[in-house]
């Protein structure tokens, strides 16, 4: 197969998406056009370089990267995505786990947790962190939080096989999980923490899903009620990891400040350097 300016390799496929995308506007077009073209050569993005496209790859391949050039988010057309040592099912009506929230990930797995923790996961969204924790540490009892019917159905998805919890409940609610009060040795969350009229990119405005994303005017309304629930739930001694948006790092120190039962609030970075999560121990 050829078209005018030589033969139709593969390489050549990926650098005419690269263009489109970048052209696009899209922030990663290379690596875009790359998974892309794995997902649909059914292999990985490493050996798509080098492999032969098939008869109707051209056609396949140039309708996902002309959704991708419309800002559809890449994991809705591949309808995964990688977090940490786990890959999860995602689509319309699910918050997509962003790279940004690993850093938090590795802090949790960095913690000192008895051989079979309680671990919970408030405000799941797919269940990718609860599942990573979980594939960490098979011993764990780990129970995953959320109250949206779309990101339910997603994470029972993922979660099948797995020893993952998948609880419907709202977080905010002053009887959340009170079975498991003084009990859970680790508690995480990345919660909805955007300010509201914060500018998105069209991948997250237009796809993910407003209820995980936006926390009120300061983004800090689900925030406030997690961390008096971290409070509640946590044993002494136990460890808490709250994400929120890079412009409140200070408000949510302050409320574990406020909440006068933790030590060790600390304010951390994620891997681009952005103040990201809050991290603090439930006092003894």
């Amino acid at each position: 197969m050829t078209v005018a300016g030589g033969p139709v390799t593969m390489r050549r496929l990926i650098d005419d998406a690269a263009e489109q995308l970048a052209a696009a506007g899209v922030g990663s077009p290379r690596v875009d056009a790359e998974l892309l073209a794995a997902h649909v050569a059914g292999t990985d993005r490493g050996l798509v370089g080098f492999t032969v496209p098939d008869t109707d790859f051209a056609q396949r391949f140039g309708a996902l990267v002309a959704r991708r050039a419309q800002r559809v988010p890449l994991q809705h057309l591949t309808g995964t995505a990688a977090f940490g040592p786990v890959t999860v099912h995602v689509g319309p009506g699910v918050f997509v786990p962003r790279p940004e929230t690993e850093a938090l990930l590795e802090w949790a797995l960095a913690q000192p947790l008895p051989a079979e923790p309680v671990i919970v996961d408030l405000c799941t969204g797919s269940g990718a962190l609860a599942l990573a924790l979980a594939t960490a540490r098979p011993r764990a009892r780990v129970v995953a939080v959320d109250d949206s019917p779309d990101a339910l159905r997603y994470a029972r998805r993922n979660a099948e096989g797995t020893s993952v919890e998948v609880v419907s409940a709202d977080v905010t609610s002053a009887d959340l999980l009170t079975e498991l009060d003084g009990a859970v040795d680790l508690l995480v969350t990345n919660p909805p923490y955007i300010p509201t009229g914060a500018q998105l990119e069209p991948e997250v405005a237009q796809y993910d899903p407003s209820h995980a994303l936006f926390g009120g005017p300061d983004g800090m309304a689900v925030i406030d009620h997690i961390v008096v629930a971290a409070a509640r739930l946590l044993r002494p001694g136990g460890f808490c990891a709250v994400e929120h948006d890079d412009t409140t790092s200070v408000r949510t120190v302050d409320a574990f400040t406020r909440v006068a039962r933790f030590t060790d609030v600390t304010a951390r970075h994620d891997l681009t350097g952005r103040p990201r999560f809050v991290t603090a121990v439930r006092d003894e």
